[in-house]
């Protein structure tokens, strides 16, 4: 699945991720950014995270750019599967 507009989920608040997805031309794969206050101690198992939520939804041809501020695994999956399906049109939200 490649999304189709760009989309955001989450605040730039304590213990919250914000996750923001644009499309990618096809074949350009999975671009990540990913930045964390507690990247030394959970960056490997935060990364790991959000690969699992994108191969869950099969996501192709993405660029995912996540900036946590602490957010626990829970929140993590939620504003991913939220940015993922906002960016497909199958949920209303704010860019």
């Amino acid at each position: 699945m490649k999304p189709k507009t760009a989309a955001q989920s989450g605040t730039f608040e304590s213990s919250d991720v914000i996750v923001l997805i644009e499309p990618l031309p096809d074949g350009a794969g999975r671009q990540l950014e990913i930045s964390s206050t507690v990247m030394q101690q959970y960056g490997v198992f935060f990364r790991q995270t959000v690969e699992e939520m994108l191969d869950l939804y099969e996501m192709t041809d993405i660029h995912l750019i996540a900036k946590d501020k602490g957010a626990l695994e829970p929140t993590i999956r939620a504003r991913i599967e939220t940015a993922i399906m906002r960016s497909m049109g199958k949920q209303e939200g704010t860019l």
